[in-house]
């Protein structure tokens, strides 16, 4: 769709939409998605996408959380019956009016009340204001260099802050153009990029599969070197990927670090080091501290030390929709408290090493994050996946436990794990058991559900 198409299709969705102040989306990976949330914005509303593999419980869950008074989908869509919402309008691009130019609503104003990945309970939704999206997308643009010459290309999800906020809004806030594949592949992905994409958005699994393809395809390769940038997001991606892919194709990966609350805090500018297990440093106009287990802040910045990550701006959202009690805890004093553990190197730039609640473990004395002994268990040639955490133990408080996915060839023993960790880290960080599945719980964004590991396979 041209700009003229999109405006079009867009106010006649708003004109849909009058009288109206919160309106659910069926955020399936199409065009009516793009025309359903851009309706919304232009007629002031607040848009809560959903996500189309979500099931009943969670699905009642939204619905009944966020009281939509309608809800936006592709007419082709037969809906869930948890969706019963009452009014369904349908998105439909050909049908246009003539775009206005409303006033812009106050800065303030909810436009996306995004649900959380819900890893460790009940989703709860994250009230996102016009705000926190414009200026977000404007510090990426900064540190990216992103201009309305960029064509981006993805294939994510469009109900989430990375597929819907980054990649959709993001390129028609600069002005620029976006191809979205649909369905991801490494081919199609590579086809647009060979074409005239520029910049490239995808999640560690997907550069899993760009690194082998492009492995084996030269032309593959040589497409996604021409890329001006290759941005992964929504997870850590293991320093193994990020060689394999620059030894395929000459390229290094940009990687930040957001939330669904907070948006992108940090990020790798476009000339910036690029190096793998970290995520850059603050955006502008974001404030990020480290605070350890008294509240007291870290000064120390030897890339050692753990911190809980502390963020200040205006990218923050407003709260959690009816959850004050989360939101008091969350933010104090204009701080919002990720949860998220990190150390800081020398030089400023952030390392992510895990969560507080399952990625902190306290071990003989030490603290160790879950997150460093993965990215190690990761480096050892048989070893496809790696999730650890900490299980209570008589002697060191919590003992490190790895349950791994093998690669192709022989299984490594759990001796030879233990001494892959300890040599490339730390004796104390080495995983005292482990144990080998199938596969790894993760939720729709990729994530790993460690509460689920129990029960892996």
């Amino acid at each position: 769709m041209t700009y003229e198409q999109l405006a079009g299709a867009a106010a006649a969705v708003a004109a849909q939409l009058q009288g109206l102040e919160r309106v659910a989306l069926y955020a399936t990976p199409t065009i009516e998605t793009a025309v359903g949330v851009l309706g919304g914005l232009l007629g002031g509303l607040t848009v809560v996408p959903i996500n189309p593999k979500s099931g009943d419980r969670e699905l009642q869950h939204i619905v009944s959380d966020s009281a939509p008074e309608a809800l936006l989908a592709s007419p082709s869509v037969e809906l869930p019956v948890a969706l019963a919402v009452g009014k369904r309008i349908d998105v439909d691009p050909a049908h246009t009016a003539l775009p206005g130019v409303a006033p812009e609503p106050d800065p303030e104003q909810p436009a996306l009340i995004l649900y959380t990945s819900g890893t460790t309970g009940l989703p709860k939704g994250a009230v996102l204001p016009r705000r926190a999206i414009a200026t977000n997308l404007d510090a990426l643009a900064d540190v990216w260099e992103w201009t309305a010459d960029d064509v981006l290309v993805h294939g994510l999800p469009l109900f989430h802050a990375h597929g819907l906020v980054l990649g959709t809004l993001g390129p028609l806030r600069r002005g620029g153009r976006l191809v979205h594949l649909g369905r991801f592949s490494p081919e199609a992905a590579a086809n647009e990029l060979a074409a005239d994409g520029t910049m490239l958005f995808g999640v560690p699994t997907m550069y899993a599969r760009l690194a082998t393809a492009a492995e084996q395809d030269r032309l593959l390769a040589h497409a996604l070197g021409e890329a001006r940038l290759l941005v992964s997001g929504s997870a850590a991606l293991p320093a193994r990927e990020h060689r394999r892919i620059e030894d395929a194709t000459g390229q290094r990966i940009v990687e930040r670090y957001g939330l669904t609350e907070t948006l992108m805090n940090c990020s790798v500018s476009a000339r910036g080091d690029r190096r793998p297990g970290y995520v850059g440093s603050p955006l502008p106009g974001v404030d990020v501290r480290l605070l350890d287990e008294r509240g007291q802040i870290l000064t120390a910045a030897d890339d050692e030390t753990i911190g809980e990550v502390h963020v200040r701006g205006p990218n923050l959202f407003t709260g959690y929709l009816n959850r004050p009690d989360a939101t008091a805890s969350s933010l104090r004093d204009g701080w919002f408290r990720t949860g998220d553990l990190a150390a800081c190197a020398p030089d400023g730039y952030i390392r992510i090493v895990g969560r507080r609640e399952t990625d902190l473990i306290k071990t003989g004395g030490y603290k160790v994050g879950a997150g460093e002994v993965e990215g190690s268990l990761l480096e050892h040639a048989l070893v496809a996946e790696a999730a650890v955490a900490g299980e209570p133990d008589d002697d060191l408080g919590e003992r490190i436990v790895a349950w791994i996915v093998p690669g192709d060839g022989p299984r490594p023993s759990e001796e030879e794990l233990a001494n892959h960790v300890a040599s490339l880290l730390a004796p104390h960080k080495r995983p005292r058991a482990v144990r080998f599945v199938d596969e790894l719980p993760r939720n729709a964004m990729g994530k790993v559900v460690k509460s689920q590991l129990g029960s892996s396979r």
